[in-house]
């Protein structure tokens, strides 16, 4: 059992984690470029200050999920740019 750790300053490339419970865990100033989740629940999560441009997500469930102060700026669902849409329906509802 490790339950508390910390590591600081550590460089941990390559690093796998395989069927471990992470539950309540904090990363800092961390950076997970190309790292890869799969089967993986971050439900109940929070995330601040992330930047997931080019990040490809499927398979995803987005149930309830809160997004604000975003620049979703090429943001694509289902084929659908979102930004667009968005702005679409801001000009409808300004011309009401």
């Amino acid at each position: 059992m490790s339950e508390g750790k910390q590591f600081k300053n550590e460089q941990l490339k390559g690093i796998k984690f395989l069927g471990c419970g992470l539950a309540q865990a904090e990363f800092d100033d961390v950076d997970l470029s190309r790292a890869k989740f799969n089967d993986v629940s971050l439900r109940d999560s929070s995330f601040t200050d992330i930047n997931l441009q080019g990040a490809k997500i499927s398979n995803v469930n987005l149930s309830n999920v809160v997004i604000e102060d975003a620049n979703i700026d090429g943001l694509t669902i289902h084929g659908w740019n979102i930004a667009d849409l968005i702005n679409q329906a801001q000009k409808r509802k300004a011309s009401e």
